[in-house]
């Protein structure tokens, strides 16, 4: 008999950083977040969002803690000490971009498994202003491939305001209906960012 997946325990470090961003984030950025109803309580799944800025797994996250804690890759050259250490304590893992980095995607697909949530931005990279009318890069597959291997749910997200922080702009999270996945990851992901588009306009 297998013996069932347990999920990580929130790090301490997380669950400081959480405490403290969170009324600030709240009353400061004005935080408003709509379809948490469509965000699974229990079991692994993939959030995958558009990227505007480096701060927006905050407001992403922090709608769902202390329930739900997040977990990212991170560009491996920030893995220098003792950025590397925070980096493991919040809940990231190092990949290679540009590399097609299978061992990456091996841990996702392990932690999904195991009950985690793990955070893909399909864009790859950050974009300047919000979502683009036309993609001038393909979106990245990952985070549909994922989610196939890994046999879980795959949630859209938007999320609007982190490219005005210096403005104390609005910070605005949507969480749209799990996309189902098809065998053709590409496809998956053609209708993830459609849905993305479609929850960013909500903002």
């Amino acid at each position: 008999m297998n013996t069932p997946h347990v999920p990580e325990r929130m790090s301490r470090i997380y669950l400081l950083v959480a405490a403290v961003s969170l009324p600030v984030v709240r009353f400061v950025f004005r935080l408003r977040a709509t379809g948490l109803e469509h965000v699974p309580t229990e079991g692994g799944f993939v959030l995958a969002a558009n990227h505007t800025s480096n701060f927006d797994p905050w407001p992403l996250g922090l709608p769902l803690f202390p329930q739900r804690w997040l977990r990212f890759m991170a560009k491996s050259e920030l893995y220098w000490w003792p950025l590397g250490v925070m980096l493991d304590a919040v809940g990231a893992f190092p990949v290679e971009r540009g590399r097609g980095d299978l061992e990456a995607i091996a841990k996702a697909v392990e932690l999904v498994r195991a009950g985690e949530v793990v955070v893909m931005f399909p864009e790859g990279t950050r974009q300047r202003k919000g979502l683009r009318k036309r993609w001038e890069a393909r979106p990245h597959t990952g985070a549909a491939r994922i989610a196939r291997q890994a046999g879980a749910p795959l949630v859209p997200a938007a999320i609007k305001g982190t490219d005005r922080l210096a403005r104390l702009g609005p910070l605005r999270v949507a969480y749209g209906p799990p996309v189902e996945v098809s065998d053709d990851s590409r496809e998956t992901t053609e209708r993830l960012m459609a849905e993305i588009q479609r929850l960013y306009e909500t903002l």
